[in-house]
Formats: C-alpha cells, structure tokens, sequence
C-alpha cells in the first residue's frame, strides 16, 4: 500500500482551515496546517511534502511570498492557491508566483480534491508520491534516511548536509542561487550563515570526493552548481 499524499495547506481562517484539514484527511491525505505563511513555510523546509496549498491573504506572510520562496529552491513541488478574490490579475500573480492550480472562494471540497489529485498526476510520474531517492552519476541519495551511497561506501548525512545536498540534487546542472540557500537550509542569508554554509559545502565536497561522475562548483558571485560530469 503506498503511504498517504502529505499536503501541507496554509489557511488563516480557523473554521475553513480546520474543516479543509479534516475533510482531505477523510479523503486519506496527510495534512499539516499552518495558520500563517512564515509557519509554513518553516514546515516546508523541515519536511518533504507532495502538495501545498496556501491561502493567497494571510497575516505575516501572504501566500504569493511563500510560493516565491519555495520556488527558488522548489520547482516540483505543486502549489493551489485559495483565495476570496476573484479578480483576474490576482490569478495571473499567483501563476507567475509559481502556482499550478488557483481556486476562488467558497468552492467545493470534492472539486478541490479532482484537482489536487489532477495536478499530482501531471507532476509525479507515478502520481503518487514526491521524490526521495535520486541516483546521479555514481551516487544514490536518500534523502528521507539521510545518505549517500558511492560504490557500495555509505555515509551518513547530518540534518543540514543532507537540506542542502537535497536543494543541489533538485537543481542538477542549474546554478542554486546562493541567498536562496541560505533561506531554506538556515532560514536567514546573513553573513554568518554564510560562513557556516561554506564549511558544509566543503564537507559535503568531502563526502562525495571518490565519485568519478559528480562535483559541486561554486559559481562566483552567485550560488553553487552540481554538476554530472
């Protein structure tokens, strides 16, 4: 039997936010809510999910900043996006925001479920679940037991290895913008994060130094890329 479809789903609204909880988990998903944009989005970096749903107006963090900011480090991940509003250019910020799908409200549940469940087709190929295992060159990665596999040589990951070695898999042969790194693995680009990023780099440069087929450069003045040779 294949494990629930985790959604993380970000509504201010109490009432609404318990009722969607409760109802998509009577449909078998497994729901995380969040009342605010900032909580989820320190969820969404803590844990893997498969979908995400964000109400556009939220206080602290409306919605459209926190689809901003998964984007820069999440591609697949698919978002909905529920809102009051129903004017047009708010619908074409949120797919310029990253959005796959848009709802406006009130709407019914049992469409937004023949949606989710027709997004998640489109984007995993099993139309199923989110990606966690990944081989590249001569390297296996799992992400969910944190590690990493060369040639038969395993080794283990700590929490923020294994973040960051995950947002350069995801981004193979792009260039991971640095600042956005430093947002999802430590939650705040100052200097010092910095700092400490570069020794993880180096570290993980360590980890995966007998591969024959993979490194990891630095692009000057903008980020890091993992690259398959």
């Amino acid at each position: 039997m294949n494990e629930k479809i985790k959604i993380l789903l970000a509504e201010d609204d109490s009432n609404l936010g318990n009722l969607l909880s409760t109802f998509l988990k009577a449909k078998n998903f497994d729901v995380t809510l969040c009342i605010n944009g900032e909580i989820a989005l320190e969820r969404f970096k803590s844990q893997v999910y498969d979908f995400v749903i964000l109400d556009v107006m939220m206080p602290i963090m409306d919605g459209f900043s926190v689809a901003k900011e998964i984007r820069e480090t999440d591609q697949e991940t698919p978002i909905l996006f529920l809102t009051a509003k129903s004017m047009q250019d708010d619908k074409l910020k949120g797919f310029s925001s990253g959005a796959d799908d848009y709802m406006t409200k009130p709407f019914n549940m049992e469409e937004l479920v023949a949606r989710i469940n027709a997004v998640l087709k489109r984007t995993y190929k099993d139309g199923n679940k989110k990606q966690t295992e990944y081989e590249i060159g001569d390297i296996k990665f799992d992400y969910t037991r944190q590690i990493i596999t060369i040639n038969g040589e395993v080794q283990k990951l700590t929490t923020k290895e294994n973040e960051l070695f995950y947002i350069l898999i995801r981004n193979k042969d792009e260039i991971l913008d640095r600042n956005a790194a430093l947002r999802h693995v430590w939650g705040d680009d100052n200097y010092f994060n910095g700092r400490s990023m570069d020794v993880y780099i180096t570290k993980l440069r360590k980890h995966i130094k007998s591969s024959a087929h993979v490194e990891i450069l630095n692009v000057h003045g903008k980020g890091f890329k993992l690259l398959e040779k």
